[in-house]
């Protein structure tokens, strides 16, 4: 007998055999390695993020993962930057069994607590997702170790000036003691000297083999039987430390594949990272790179969400969008890349201050070497950095979101190369320097300082005090 198929039936039908297809579809997608993932976002993802939303497995390497997945791959971006001494709030602090009733409050050993992705409508400055206040939940009762707290508000704690939860060496009392009374501007003004040339018979990565350091000339050139050089070619390579260190063209565009050579017309952070591996991972950890690193296509200046100028806004983000192909001008890097794509009243402010005025000096050869103020100078400062388990080195650090937010970042790896601490304080909680590039002297003045100097008198009372007492033995 035929079974009649009424409109109800059909209606079923049609309803499982779409919802056979939709979880095949879904399932395929959140499975797929080439996949589009971002369907399954609850909402947009952090400004600190907000490239990787085609990169879902960045942060959920295991689709079926739980919260220990998402913390793993927070510690694998992140934990570099999150140990001690730069870690003022230290996991192994909370793990400690006298602190562990604070984790009833506020789970400190979860970075998600704090900040929690997809939820713009919580989201403040630095991902943080937390009130404002948040400090309360462990330091209540801190007005009564440290009176000059008294009666302020808990929203203060984290303003630039006063306390970073994560790097707090800036502005820890004992550091703001020892800097008392400095002068605006310190009586040496120099940045550090990189560090490379110098140190390179010690660097046990460079190879050596391949590129001796020795000076090249135009008839080294191995390029030859490949293509013709051109003249513009030849002569910006010669004036490189590439040609005086001998870094010849094949060692940027010959790559072994499969255990051959082959040549490349193109070649990418690749072929720089075969001598400059920290610097390439530094930059691939920053706002810039970050595509890069999670196998995308690099980052543009149209995806960014501060302004930029529009006829850079394809231009592709690599080694060589701020370096050039062949000439590696570390000048034009310092400051035209940077303003050739930043739009934004800050960058715009830059060459009516008295910064670039030194630049310039030190460009036109009036200055000496690391007096100019750069923008690469304070956000991509020298630093010095552990490149191995057995040396470090002072490197040119390449991830500009390390130094970039919040302000208090910057003080020790940048403005107190130049000036006193009080100074530095002052500046960077100024919201209109901050947008002038810091074209005047702050107009205000925080406590911060006054704080410690107060702190400091109350221990050499103290000091006094225990003094007079032994010299009567009690």
């Amino acid at each position: 007998m035929a079974i009649k198929i009424n409109d109800t039936m059909m209606k079923w039908i049609t309803w499982l055999v779409m919802s056979v297809f939709a979880g095949a579809w879904l399932a395929y997608t959140m499975t797929g390695e080439e996949t589009d993932k971002s369907i399954f976002m609850p909402g947009p993802l952090s400004p600190g993020h907000h490239q990787l939303e085609q990169a879902c497995d960045a942060c959920h390497t295991d689709a079926f993962g739980g919260g220990e997945v998402i913390q793993q791959s927070c510690v694998d971006c992140h934990g570099e930057d999150r140990v001690k001494p730069f870690d003022s709030h230290p996991a192994k602090k909370f793990k400690d069994p006298r602190n562990a009733d604070l984790l009833s409050n506020i789970n400190a050993l979860q970075c998600v607590s704090c900040h929690t992705e997809h939820k713009p409508e919580i989201t403040a400055k630095d991902g943080v997702t937390q009130p404002e206040d948040f400090c309360f939940y462990c330091h209540e009762d801190v007005a009564e170790e440290r009176p000059s707290h008294e009666a302020m508000g808990f929203a203060t704690c984290k303003d630039s000036g006063c306390h970073n939860y994560h790097n707090n060496r800036s502005l820890y009392t004992n550091y703001l003691i020892k800097h008392l009374h400095e002068p605006p501007t310190l009586s040496e003004v120099v940045l550090p000297e990189k560090e490379f040339i110098s140190v390179i018979y010690e660097i046990a990565e460079y190879p050596h083999d391949s590129y001796p350091v020795q000076q090249l000339t135009a008839e080294d050139i191995d390029a030859t039987d490949r293509l013709e050089v051109d003249p513009t070619i030849e002569k910006d390579w010669l004036e490189t430390a590439h040609a005086r260190s001998g870094v010849n063209c094949s060692g940027c565009h010959l790559k072994e594949v499969d255990g051959e050579e082959r040549w490349h017309e193109h070649p990418g952070q690749e072929a720089c990272s075969t001598c400059h591996n920290v610097e390439v991972d530094r930059f691939m950890k920053g706002k810039h790179g970050m595509k890069l690193k999670q196998g995308l296509p690099a980052m543009t200046p149209a995806e960014a969400q501060l302004p930029m100028h529009e006829d850079a806004g394809h231009e592709q983000l690599t080694c060589n969008s701020c370096h050039g192909a062949h000439r590696y001008d570390i000048q034009t890097a310092a400051v035209e890349s940077c303003l050739q794509c930043h739009n934004d009243e800050h960058s715009n402010a830059y060459k009516q201050t008295a910064h670039y005025a030194l630049w310039l000096k030190e460009v036109n050869g009036s200055a000496e070497p690391g007096t100019g103020v750069s923008c690469a100078s304070c956000h991509m400062p020298r630093v010095n950095y552990d490149v191995s388990e057995w040396m470090s080195r002072t490197i040119v650090d390449h991830n500009q979101s390390a130094n970039f937010s919040p302000n208090s970042k910057m003080i020790r790896s940048t403005c107190q190369h130049c000036h006193g601490l009080e100074f530095a304080l002052d500046s960077l909680t100024d919201e209109t320097l901050i947008k002038n590039n810091f074209a005047t002297a702050p107009l205000g003045h925080i406590e911060t300082m006054d704080l410690a100097d107060r702190e400091k008198k109350r221990r050499d009372e103290e000091a006094a005090e225990d003094d007079d007492a032994s010299m009567f033995g009690f």
